[in-house]
Formats: C-alpha cells, structure tokens, sequence
C-alpha cells in the first residue's frame, strides 16, 4: 500500500522519463515513503491467507509466484477469472482484515491502480518469478529469498515440490 501522492508522483516521474513498467516498480520499491502497514505480522499473514485462497478455495487462479513486501504485494497467476475481479476482490477482503486489525477506519489501503503484465513464455515467467522471489534480498529485507516469511520462495524451500504443490499443501496445514 503505497500512499496515492506518492504513486502519482512515480508514475508521472516514470512517465516523463519513458520509464517502462519495471522502472516504475524500482522506483516504488527503494522508496523509503509510503505506509508500510504489511511490516506488521498479522497484516502480511492475512494478505498470504488471501492470495492463497484464491487459489486453494476459490481457485479463481493458479499461483505461479507472490511476495508480500512492506509496501506493496507482487502476485504472478494464471487466471481462471478477469483480472478486475481477482483484484477487487483480493484488494477488499485484504483492505477490510488489515484495517481491522489496525484500527483504521474511513481511509483507503490499497492503491485505487495496479500494475498487470501478460507473460508471454516460460523464460519470461522464469525472469518474472526470480524477480518477485527476489525483492526482499534487494531490500535488504532477507539474506535469501526463502527466508522471507511471506514469499512463494519460502514454501517452495519448505515443501520441495512445485509452487501449486506447496501452496496448497500450505493452505491445507494451516486449518
């Protein structure tokens, strides 16, 4: 959840300097601003628990990788329903559990926009995956993927099976 001023300013910045989708994404995340509401525990653990419920009970998608970062979440799927939906309805399921848990009330959590890009081949999803698996080493937030607490990395260190796999074995172990 990065503050709306300071997404606008990002993407009017990526926008004069003909920045791509990626750059923009680099600016956002080595940007010390912004709330960073997804640093606290319970918070983090409710946005995994409903990214992997739109897999394992919803199944409006089959999740490929995610990562949930102190500002912001990446999640790469392949969708059995429109995007709009999977994103509305993971943006407000999260938004109300996180402000909950919070206290917030009347204020917005998520960004109103979002980023989306269609991966065109397996090389391509291997260089997507490894980025997102990678963002909490480039924030000096973990020494290694998987040591991140809220990555598709962890589980697939943890479980040794398949992303699909290890997901849902996770979901399962967690009732």
């Amino acid at each position: 959840p990065v503050g709306m001023a300071h997404r606008k300013r990002c993407s009017r910045i990526a926008r004069r300097r003909g920045f791509d989708v990626r750059q923009a994404e680099r600016l956002l995340e080595n940007s010390p601003t912004g709330p960073l509401w997804l640093l606290n525990q319970r918070v983090a653990k409710c946005t995994e628990e409903a990214i992997l419920r739109g897999q394992n009970k919803l199944g409006q998608y089959r999740i490929l990788a995610y990562v949930v970062m102190p500002n912001h979440v990446h999640l790469l799927i392949a969708p059995n329903t429109t995007l709009s939906r999977i994103t509305n309805g993971l943006k407000g399921v999260t938004a109300r559990d996180a402000n909950r848990i919070l206290k917030r009330t009347g204020n917005p959590f998520w960004q109103d926009e979002s980023f989306d890009h269609w991966v065109r081949n397996a090389a391509e999803r291997q260089k997507i995956t490894a980025y997102i698996e990678n963002n909490p080493v480039k924030a000096h937030l973990a020494r290694r993927p998987e040591d991140w607490l809220w990555s598709s990395a962890r589980w697939r260190a943890k479980h040794e099976c398949s992303v699909e796999c290890r997901l849902t074995k996770a979901s399962h172990s967690n009732r």
